[in-house]
């Protein structure tokens, strides 16, 4: 039979990839080169599954923007021979990687669907087994021979989420990450039902890469009780370009004339602040109560509805394009991925 879709499995490391080895009983890395001993039931896609694996593979905590590089121009270097990605990842950071792919891959017309799991893929009660088959289903799954889904997303136990919308919420149950902003893209059963109204469309573009990207940022968490020490120490570390500040609610904070003279100055020194609520649900909207009408008086992007995962890695992203603060905070504020809503 003809074989109908080509996927590249990319594994970074993290749970899903590991075994116990039968002879010493500890849990050792997945070797791809055997999938189908492992998972004969493979052979009933007619898929064609290659992979390539991160040497050494990586604990998702160790996950920083140059192996986001290195995944992204695995992805752009073996574009025109797959239809899909599948990147196997471990979880705690896997958010952090699905939103900074989605900003790093421009034109993307591809699937690229990133998912991992609670517990190793030798185990028997291992959920890895399938977020791995779905995951391979999803990212050769086409509608008139255009993929069905042509964006950057997560897939964890029967749902499907868009990555930059992402956060992982639980670290014991299957069910681990929630997209509290923005409903599923697909949802899994007996059948896949894709909500295709949910899904970006593809622009049939050339795929194009962005790999400059700047971490001199740093996140600010308001809590009752936030010293002067505190916030002045974070906003004058050197060479800082970057703050993402988690206000309370729909993005207050102190009106303390300390508080807001440490982020004068720190917006007049060209550091860009991006308003981010600690709410996982939800949206900032600054001027809505009386705490959050001096930030927007000053000068804050309103990072509205996006996740704090998103808006960190957007932020790296466009500092790394050396742009004017004006035109940065208009793309902050603009959605490029589906990230943040639209007004």
């Amino acid at each position: 039979m003809e074989t109908r879709a080509a996927i590249l499995v990319i594994y970074t490391g993290g749970t899903i990839g590991m075994f116990k080895d039968p002879e010493t009983g500890s849990l050792r890395p997945f070797n791809f080169d055997e999938l189908y001993n492992y998972m004969p039931s493979l052979e009933l896609f007619k898929f064609k599954i290659d992979s390539y694996s991160f040497d050494p593979i990586i604990d998702s905590a160790n996950i920083n923007p140059d192996y986001w590089i290195k995944l992204v121009e695995v992805i752009s270097e073996n574009y025109e021979k797959y239809d899909g990605f599948v990147i196997l990842h471990g979880t705690d950071t896997m958010s952090y990687t699905a939103s900074a792919l989605s900003f790093m891959l421009d034109n993307l017309n591809k699937p690229v669907v990133i998912t991992g799991s609670q517990l190793p893929l030798g185990m028997i009660r291992t959920d890895g087994r399938d977020n791995f088959i779905t995951s391979l289903e999803i990212a050769g799954a086409k509608s008139d021979d255009i993929p069905m889904i042509p964006e950057v997303c997560i897939y964890f136990e029967n749902q499907l989420f868009r990555g930059n919308r992402t956060h992982k919420f639980n670290a014991e149950n299957f069910d681990a990450f929630k997209s509290v902003n923005y409903p599923t893209l697909a949802n899994v059963g007996v059948y896949i039902k894709y909500r295709e109204q949910n899904i970006l469309k593809p622009n049939f573009k050339r795929l194009k890469i962005h790999t400059k990207l700047d971490n001199n940022i740093v996140i600010l968490r308001l809590f009752p009780g936030i010293c002067p020490k505190t916030v002045n120490a974070i906003l004058s570390i050197e060479g800082l370009k970057g703050v993402i500040l988690e206000t309370y609610g729909a993005g207050n904070a102190p009106t303390e004339k300390w508080f807001l003279e440490a982020l004068k100055s720190a917006l007049d020194a060209g550091i860009l602040i991006v308003n981010i609520s600690q709410c996982r649900g939800g949206s900032v909207e600054m001027g809505k109560y009386e705490t959050s009408l001096d930030l927007a008086n000053m000068g804050l992007i309103n990072g509205k509805d996006m996740t704090m995962e998103a808006a960190l890695t957007k932020l790296m992203l466009i500092l790394g394009k050396d742009l004017s603060n004006k035109e940065a905070k208009r793309l902050m504020e603009k959605n490029l991925k589906g990230e943040i809503r639209e007004d």
